[in-house]
């Protein structure tokens, strides 16, 4: 019995919980509190959602599916997919840095990459699998082409 859907928003939901909980109670080393480093998590958590938009109008414009544990209808190349072929985790990696920054949590900048990690092994490579499956060559094509990432 599932209490929460396993689906990346409740994933970075909790790793931005983690983040403010080290912040507030376990505040290590002298604060990165300042006007710039506060600026950047505003700026990373702001480019995180314009991404996350971005994708979305994508997906609702090939009208596929954005649910991670669903088969899309189309591949999605163009916009910012073009660019990134997972804009939206990136995004989510984006918001989890500006969150870490704007909760001065020093410590907690350790969960971005097990973020990036987790986010990989329990959505991407299962998501890849059965887009390969559907569209072939034509993805083969696309991941030759586009980094998963950056």
């Amino acid at each position: 019995m599932r209490l929460t859907p396993d689906i990346p928003p409740v994933w970075l939901a909790l790793a931005i919980a983690v983040a403010w909980a080290q912040g507030r109670f376990l505040p290590v080393g002298p604060s990165i509190s300042h006007p710039i480093i506060n600026g950047l998590a505003s700026a990373l958590i702001w480019v995180g959602i314009a991404l996350i938009a971005l994708a979305a109008f994508a997906f609702w414009r090939a009208r596929t599916t954005i649910i991670p544990h669903n088969t899309p209808s189309a591949l999605v190349t163009g916009g910012i997919f073009a660019v990134t072929r997972n804009p939206i985790y990136l995004a989510d990696a984006l918001i989890l840095t500006g969150f870490v920054l704007s909760f001065d949590a020093l410590l907690s900048l350790a969960l971005v990459p097990l973020f990036i990690w987790f986010i990989t092994v329990r959505f991407i490579r299962a998501e890849e699998a059965r887009i390969s499956a559907a569209f072939g060559e034509e993805f083969s094509a696309y991941s030759a082409r586009v980094r998963r990432w950056l």
